[in-house]
């Protein structure tokens, strides 16, 4: 299929699936799910259907789910306010998008030298996280879950090599969060683009350079025609998770079992698709350099310094916002300082001696 047709189609699809449930009970609460991803998009498109399908399964008639992909009912970055306001019940995203709204949705998402995954999985588990993102939530009327995960994102892709800080002064990229302000503290040209429009304007040169995802979700968006050279794990983000954000006054109105199944139904989705993303990134890596030449880069120790400067700046912009958002930053940094120890001196050291004894690195 063209690569053009593909996403205009999956950006702007003939409407809702409305998801069958074996018998449809009497009063069935209405959950219609609006989500910031094409549909039928491999990776993060699939991943949300799943998960819209997974509530229906195991909610069994207890609501009527209807899914809405990017673009079929409100477009992508139009879900916050779509669910805020209470004419959809939930959203699917990456709550670092709504930065705009209050920095601390970063957090939420993944934020520059942040945690891997499993760490934020710890942090909102069982180390406050949660309460924090329900606080944030909170204050616009909504209620978010972890509902997903692709793990260490790549650098992302450029038409010439980046061999030194100054190459990102003038660079027009698409990359949003606190990583996008990161790379304007170098002097860079940052954009927040929905997925459906990158691959546009990378081939028409409104923009040099775009981070996505990694090697699965990224050989469908063909960025290869345009950017040859794809850089190995990024800054931006190093982990974390997409939310299944519901309005407050809904998540209010759900019994307990009605809650437990959507919170099930999440968590399940959230492990299945950071599974998926590890199960596929290595052979979607070696197609995209074994069918398509790409290039595979790695930053050196001077732009991760760079990037580490920017970043500190970004964070003290991000404390002096408000008291809630100094709370989140404490909360995220000691965390990260103590889960990160850990990490770092067992499953650092067995994975770095693994590969060495492997010949893996």
């Amino acid at each position: 299929m063209d690569r053009r047709n593909f996403i205009k189609g999956a950006a702007l699809g003939a409407g809702a699936s409305a998801l069958a449930a074996p018998a449809l009970a009497q009063g069935a609460k209405q959950l219609t799910i609006v989500s910031t991803w094409p549909r039928d998009f491999p990776g993060l498109g699939t991943s949300a259907q799943r998960l819209a399908e997974r509530i229906a399964e195991l909610g069994n008639g207890m609501f009527n789910v209807e899914y809405f992909a990017a673009g079929e009912r409100v477009g992508a970055f139009d879900s916050f306010d779509e669910v805020a306001a209470g004419n959809s019940q939930a959203y699917i995203a990456a709550d670092y998008y709504w930065v705009g709204k209050h920095p601390g949705f970063a957090y939420f998402t993944s934020v520059p030298f942040g945690m891997s995954t499993p760490e934020w999985n710890a942090w909102i588990k069982f180390g406050g996280g949660q309460e924090l993102w329900d606080e944030l939530s909170g204050e616009f009327g909504l209620k978010a879950l972890p509902c997903g995960s692709t793990g260490t994102q790549a650098g992302g892709w450029f038409n010439k090599e980046m061999e030194s800080p100054d190459d990102f002064k003038g660079l027009k990229m698409r990359i949003p969060g606190l990583g996008g302000q990161v790379l304007t503290k170098m002097d860079a040209s940052t954009v927040s683009l929905p997925g459906s429009q990158i691959y546009e304007n990378l081939v028409s040169g409104s923009i040099e350079a775009t981070e996505w995802v990694g090697p699965y979700n990224d050989y469908f968006m063909k960025f290869y025609e345009a950017a040859n050279y794809y850089y190995t794990g990024g800054m931006h983000e190093p982990g974390g998770g997409l939310a299944f954000g519901m309005n407050r006054d809904f998540y209010d109105g759900l019994t307990d079992h009605e809650k437990a199944i959507i919170e099930a139904a999440c968590m399940e989705e959230h492990a299945a698709s950071h599974e998926e993303a590890i199960a596929k990134n290595g052979e979607y890596l070696q197609r995209l350099v074994n069918d398509h030449g790409v290039e595979v880069r790695a930053f050196n120790d001077d732009i991760w310094d760079a990037f580490g400067d920017g970043a500190a700046e970004v964070f003290e912009e991000v404390r002096g916002h408000s008291d809630l958002a100094m709370r989140i930053d404490d909360s995220f940094q000691a965390k990260l300082r103590e889960y990160g120890t850990f990490m770092a001196n067992f499953e650092g050291t067995f994975i770095n001696q693994r590969n060495r004894v492997l010949g893996l690195i």
